[in-house]
């Protein structure tokens, strides 16, 4: 435990990171298929010369300005604020590795912003040449800004044996070019731009849906036809791209959803395949709606039928992230890192000295409830809450204390055909931690009236500041372990 643990109750951090992720991806993915929606959607009303129908146009450029340059920028600033008290030692891991790639993607970023208000301030105000360049300027801008996410993203789920080998030696950054490019990458790539575009157009016919104006309706009839248009390809290619990543993705993470399609309905990680099928069911049904609606009979497109659409976007989107990160399980940096921010070549260490051994943020105290306490927050909090998502209360189903021993010992050192291994990291800490650890849990497994232990009060965590040498704790210094009696 380097970092506090920050608790949320009901909900647990992995949920707030999950909920300001899904908001800013259908912003941010927004900007990117936007802006290159728009530049083309304006060449095209020149050539067709539908002047009657580019207020139309203006109009959308101020929804896409204000939505992706506030919330968007807002959103993204939650995400590193989220990831970073949730997942300390993964943010620091990431940053640390592609600190010269966020860099760069700031210089996109500010290009992007500024290109987006040049372009919406500047209609009508500059020849119609200029005003496209800088509406592609803004395109490529913000497609920068996806090539280089995606490659620190995708890192995540697939590191890349080059990187691996080096983990751990203080050599990673050179190997930021085989991390970067990892197995992953363009698979990612192209089914994030196929997203992009995807939003672009179901946003568009947002705002046309809501230009009913009668005067408007030949042009709104063929522009809401054009973007049905736009976005076929997108549930043409996107099936193929997701094939490509999937034989990509290695075989263990592959077989957490066999796991799921061979337990379904029953199984333990049965929920995986269920968010899989969402995806492809909410993805057809897009389809549906967008060619009854927007291409055979565009003139019945109501804002209550984009709407829909939007909001169908909206569980595909999050369907699809979830599946990702969950077959990314029981790593957050596959083959490096635990969920818990436990590094796997930490493990045997941890394990024979001890967990809460090196740990500033834990109490000195004698009491095994509150240490176990400690053990829950820093090892199983990054997944469990006590009695919310993924709920220890039901997941332990009335243990008695010996039982839960007995669970924690196979989480300890789980046989090699256990389940366990598959998506859930190894319970780490001397014997005597796990105890406590077991001794914390039975107090929240049985009812209240058989409770054999209470939580004893946590006093506050010293503040980690150099302490005089005449008068060592064990909180306060590095080398002096905490003994659990």
């Amino acid at each position: 435990m380097n970092y506090p643990v920050w608790e949320v109750p009901k909900l647990g951090g992995a949920w707030v990171i999950g909920i300001v992720s899904i908001f800013h991806v259908l912003i941010a993915w927004f900007a990117v298929g936007g802006g290159l929606y728009l530049p083309m959607a304006e060449s095209k009303l020149y050539r067709e010369k539908r002047e009657d129908w580019l207020p139309v146009l203006m109009k959308h450029s101020r929804f896409f300005l204000v939505l992706t340059s506030i919330f968007g920028a807002v959103s993204g600033v939650g995400i590193w604020f989220s990831i970073g008290l949730v997942h300390p030692e993964a943010t620091s891991t990431l940053i640390h590795n592609f600190v010269f790639g966020w860099a760069i993607e700031w210089v996109f970023f500010v290009v992007e912003l500024a290109a987006a208000a040049v372009y919406y301030y500047t209609w009508n105000r500059i020849p119609r040449e200029l005003h496209l360049k800088v509406g592609y300027l803004y395109a490529i801008a913000s497609l920068l800004t996806l090539v280089i996410i995606n490659g620190i993203l995708s890192f995540m789920l697939t590191p890349g044996r080059a990187w691996l080998d080096v983990a751990g030696t203080g050599t990673e950054a050179s190997r930021f070019w085989w991390a970067f490019f990892n197995p992953t990458y363009f698979p990612s790539l192209i089914m994030r731009i196929l997203a992009c575009l995807s939003l672009a157009g179901i946003y568009a016919l947002i705002t046309y849906s809501r230009s009913d104006e009668e005067a408007l309706a030949k042009s709104r009839i063929h522009m809401v036809r054009w973007t049905a248009g736009w976005l076929a390809p997108m549930f043409l290619l996107m099936p193929l791209t997701l094939l490509w990543f999937l034989h990509q993705i290695p075989s263990e993470n592959r077989g957490l959803l066999e796991l799921g399609m061979n337990t379904i309905g029953s199984g333990a990680f049965t929920q995986v395949t269920r968010i899989a099928m969402l995806t492809i069911i909410t993805t057809l049904t897009i389809a549906g709606v967008v060619y009854l609606f927007a291409y055979k009979w565009p003139r019945d497109l109501s804002l209550g039928h984009s709407i829909a659409l939007l909001g169908l976007a909206v569980i595909a989107t999050a369907s699809t992230e979830y599946a990702r990160e969950t077959v990314r399980k029981p790593y957050v940096i596959s083959a490096h890192m635990y969920s818990n921010g436990v590094r796997k070549r930490d493990v045997a260490r941890i394990n024979a000295e001890g967990y809460l051994s090196r740990s500033i943020w834990t109490p000195v105290t004698s009491n095994t409830v509150t240490l176990g306490h400690q053990v829950f927050r820093g090892q199983c909090m990054s997944c469990h809450t006590v009695g919310g998502y993924r709920a220890m209360t039901q997941l332990l189903q009335g243990r008695d204390r010996k039982a839960i021993g007995q669970l924690l010992a196979t989480l300890h050192d789980p046989p090699k055909d256990s389940m366990y291994r598959k998506y859930m990291p190894p319970l780490v800490g001397k014997q005597d931690e796990i105890d406590a650890l077991g001794d914390y849990l039975a107090t929240i497994s049985v009812k209240p009236a058989e409770a054999p232990l209470k939580l004893a009060p946590t006093p506050a965590a010293p503040t980690p500041a150099p302490v005089a040498p005449t008068a060592p704790t064990a909180a306060a210094t590095p080398d002096k372990k905490v003994t659990l009696r």
